[in-house]
């Protein structure tokens, strides 16, 4: 197998000759104001690495533009939001850089593109302490922006898949933490607009993910997620605790993770013997089908590179 037929067969549920490897980091800021330095830079660390497929960077493109959420106070103000529309700089911007990133991987890998949830996008605006007291202050404001939001997310979906030559989104849900809000709240105020992207997403493309995010370091409501389909689904292993066979059974799908991606832990600190030790374990756990080694989350810069190689080898020889 090559790796997309490899990464293919994986998606599917099917037994591949290996189990596929792939880890992501943020691109560091000083590619951002040039695109194809950008795209450069994501090649260069899928060769360096040799994982079997990209999750693509958004860096740069976080956080909502619209001129209302700038000193944004009151919730009331969200009822102004609307949505940017298809041909919007924020919108064009991606997508066109995303067809130099896919040009310069040159088909040899399946490549998913990082696309946030609608309130995430305003959150990385404004922030969490704004955003929680907008959205208690008034949900259905909120619930407006977010469907705004949700029509420009819609808009960047098709495009990156009609058109840049990503093969799938890479959906990262968040705000799901035990302390943020009760099911019965995330159903209401957040659940709508995150379908909404996640609906057009798999409408175009059966080669989507969804990244069960848990980066403010609190375990996720999981149930709230639960009729979320995509036939990869990312979970944070070391927060949201199980271990990989549960993970299969609970998620229905081909699960993608394992290791740690904080500073410090394992992956950071391992000798090569006990990272090869590890994925034999994890691969055990996980089997031939349904499986794809990962880590929780974004690796930081500061892991050297060939500590992905380590993981990406060990896996090769099973």
């Amino acid at each position: 197998m090559n790796k997309r037929e490899r990464v293919i067969a994986a998606f599917r549920g099917q037994e591949v000759d290996h189990v596929p490897v792939c880890m992501w980091q943020h691109v560091a800021e000083r590619f951002w104001s040039d695109d194809d330095a950008f795209a450069a830079e994501q090649a260069r660390f899928f060769r360096s690495t040799d994982v079997d497929f990209m999750k693509l960077s958004g860096d740069k493109y976080f956080g909502w533009p619209s001129p209302v959420l700038e000193g944004i106070t009151k919730a009331e103000d969200l009822y102004k939001i609307e949505p940017l529309g298809e041909n919007h700089p924020f919108i064009r911007g991606q997508i066109e850089r995303t067809k130099k990133v896919v040009a310069a991987l040159n088909g040899e890998c399946v490549a998913l593109y990082l696309v946030f949830v609608p309130l995430s996008c305003i959150r990385l605006k404004i922030g969490y302490p704004m955003m929680m007291k907008l959205i208690r202050e008034n949900p259905d404001a909120m619930k407006h922006a977010c469907a705004a939001v949700a029509e420009d997310q819609k808009a960047l979906v098709r495009g990156l898949i009609r058109e840049s030559g990503v093969d799938g989104i890479f959906y990262s849900v968040q705000n799901g933490e035990e302390t943020r809000f009760t099911a019965e709240e995330y159903a209401d105020w957040v659940m709508p607009s995150d379908r909404a992207v996640l609906d057009c997403a798999n409408a175009l493309s059966d080669m989507n993910a969804i990244h069960f995010c848990a980066w403010e370091e609190i375990p996720n409501r999981l149930d709230i997620w639960k009729d979320y389909k995509a036939p990869v689904i990312s979970w944070s292993r070391y927060f949201d605790i199980m271990d990989i066979r549960k993970a299969k059974w609970r998620f229905g799908s081909t699960v993608w993770g394992g290791f740690d991606n904080r500073p410090g832990s394992f992956l950071y600190t391992a000798t090569r013997e006990e990272i090869e030790q590890e994925v034999a374990r994890l691969v055990e756990q996980g089997g031939k089908s349904g499986y794809i080694l990962g880590a929780d989350c974004s690796i930081h810069n500061e892991l050297p590179e060939e500590r992905i190689r380590w993981v990406v080898e060990a896996a090769r020889r099973l």
